[in-house]
């Protein structure tokens, strides 16, 4: 936290000095004795506008996301102002802290969350919590936040307080007496508790435990029963001492998913002004591998359950569908999907364009006619949404994407439960800030590929 505040301050002053630097045809001494307010202004409201809050820190996009908002704000403020005192040059000095300031705050913000994540495999920046719960509850919090390292929890012991054994082994001390909680506390070191769900003893027993806590110097952390909502979406609400928890509703039509619409045609035609000589070295070295067309088209399953045909550079023999049948046996693919490393259809320049994803670029083209958007949840085949349950066609809220969680999150590696929770995770919180972290992290996932075969 400290390292944060000192890097914010130094990135803003950095800025502002360049921001002045910047500014010409007018005489810069009366701007300078103003500069030190406005990186102080800039800095107070990063803080004021939890940039700098502990839970937000290193997790997720809502880190980004303040950091972006506090920043429009503070040089919104900075050229309101420099115009009401009259002072010349002060829009440039705005315009030029807009364009270096938040990609500065967010690069810094990035390499401090790559230092965090070094610093808690090794368990550096661990808390260390106990876990207290019925044993359901107890088993998914510890299997999400296992899977998370990065979330800086680390699970010292369990309290399972109904009585009931669980089904996972655990790897850490576990009691059924709620009443060992001082003891697990003060044996383990542990600075904070989760308590995952309801608790045996009543509506009271949180604030109880809360009182306890407080006596034992140990944070209280509520897991929360709705999964899979983003923490934007969430707004408490206080009602006669009662806390209300607000869910705002997903965004799946209305201005947000038009603005989503227009940055698609956007981007996409200028990727496909400037991926042209890419397309045809591509379609080329297509040709000279193998015999048939340089383009691969199937059926898939787009918004709404709407069929529509997506393209992609061929990558197998011409004969693929026909010898799937001989392969089925060697299935690695998860749940309905047939995956197969080292796959014998697979063509010599398939590999490669399938390791880079380059075999993806042809659906620019069903991003411009609107069967998919640059990122969404994964195109699904028809055999496969015949196979979906309920809650898995939720998935076709909305278009389909090039990329999204799915690609950046193991692709082929991950099970086909994970596959469709960050699907369904991804419909329900999008947002343009998380649109664009995608992109950012599919482009280095091209670099250095992970579970593309």
């Amino acid at each position: 936290m400290k390292l944060l505040t000192i890097v914010d301050a130094l990135v803003i002053s950095s800025v502002m000095l360049f921001a002045w630097n910047t500014v010409v045809g007018v005489e810069r001494g009366g701007l300078f004795p103003y500069l030190p307010i406005m990186a102080f202004s800039w800095f107070v409201i990063l803080g004021v506008g939890g940039a700098r809050r502990a839970e937000v820190l290193g997790r997720g996009v809502d880190e980004y996301r303040r950091v972006i908002g506090a920043s429009l704000l503070a040089v919104g403020l900075m050229a309101f102002t420099g115009m009401e005192l009259r002072l010349e040059g002060t829009r440039q000095v705005a315009f030029s802290a807009l364009l270096a300031g938040p990609p500065a705050l967010l690069l810094a913000r990035w390499l401090l969350r790559r230092l965090l994540r070094h610093r808690a495999k090794s368990g550096a920046t661990l808390s260390k919590v106990v876990v207290i719960g019925c044993a359901s509850d107890i088993e998914y919090v510890v299997s999400r936040v296992s899977k998370a390292s990065s979330a800086g929890y680390q699970i010292v012991a369990l309290i399972e307080d109904t009585g009931t054994s669980m089904e996972l082994e655990p790897l850490v001390p576990v009691t059924h007496n709620p009443e060992d909680l001082e003891h697990m506390i003060s044996t383990h070191g542990a600075d904070a508790v989760i308590v995952a769900g309801q608790l045996n003893a009543g509506k009271d027993a949180v604030r109880n435990l809360g009182w306890e806590l407080e006596r034992l110097g140990a944070e209280m952390i509520l897991a929360s029963n709705l999964t899979n909502v983003a923490s934007s979406r969430i707004h408490i609400r206080e009602v006669d001492g009662l806390p209300l928890m607000h869910v705002e509703r997903p965004a799946l039509s209305g201005m947000k998913m038009r603005i989503k619409r227009a940055v698609d045609i956007c981007l996409t035609t200028i990727a496909l002004t400037i991926l042209l000589p890419v397309f045809l070295m591509i379609a080329i070295a297509i040709r000279m591998d193998s015999k048939g067309p340089v383009i691969f088209a199937q059926r898939r399953i787009g918004k709404r359950g709407q069929e529509f045909t997506m393209l992609k550079f061929r990558t197998m023999c011409v004969d693929a569908e026909s010898r799937l049948d001989g392969l089925k046996d060697q299935n690695e693919g998860a749940g309905p999907l047939f995956k197969m490393k080292g796959d014998p259809r697979v063509t010599k320049i398939g590999k490669l364009l399938r390791k880079t994803s380059l075999d993806e670029l042809p659906q620019l083209i069903n991003v411009i006619k609107g069967d998919m958007s640059l990122v969404g949840p994964r195109p699904p085949l028809p055999c496969e949404v015949e196979t979906y349950e309920r809650h898995t066609f939720r998935r076709l809220l909305i278009r389909p994407g090039l990329t999204g969680l799915w690609q950046i999150s193991g692709r082929s590696n991950l099970s086909w439960e994970d596959s469709v929770r960050l699907d369904l995770y991804y419909v329900e919180n999008w947002s343009l800030v998380d649109d664009l972290v995608i992109m950012c992290h599919t482009a280095k996932a091209m670099i250095r590929p992970s579970g593309a075969y």
